[in-house]
């Protein structure tokens, strides 16, 4: 899995002639072990109350986040979303937007900004 997150984030940023390669290419294998052996998700069900969130504060690394999600079979994360990354209209924004049906838990841009909000979450669900 962790080379076809690479080979579809290089795809993506290659068409689109911008965005952010290096967190799809150096954290590939992590989220591949994080999403295969850790978190607790269903693509079928985006919205279930259980499942663990990830949450990708680095939201310039966005395609990682994309790419994983249509590995895992979230239905709103197509292959064409992915071929339309940074176009207008398109899922796939330079910074993800949130959007559950696609696995997509919160809007991040700029740094650090996740951190926050994963924390703000953990202590909803107390």
């Amino acid at each position: 899995m962790a080379n076809a997150i690479r080979a579809l984030s290089m795809d993506a940023v290659q068409k689109a002639n911008s965005g952010h390669p290096g967190m799809p290419m150096g954290m590939a294998d992590v989220a591949t072990v994080l999403y295969s052996k850790f978190l607790k998700f269903d693509p079928k069900h985006p919205e279930w109350p259980n499942r663990d969130r990830f949450i990708l504060s680095a939201g310039h690394g966005s395609m990682l986040l994309y790419a994983i999600n249509y590995l895992t079979g979230y239905e709103k994360m197509t292959l064409e979303q992915i071929k339309n990354f940074r176009q207008l209209g398109a899922i796939t924004a330079g910074h993800p937007e949130v959007e559950p049906d696609a696995g997509i838990e919160t809007t991040t841009g700029p740094l650090g900004q996740g951190i926050a909000t994963a924390v703000g979450m953990a202590l909803a669900e107390k």
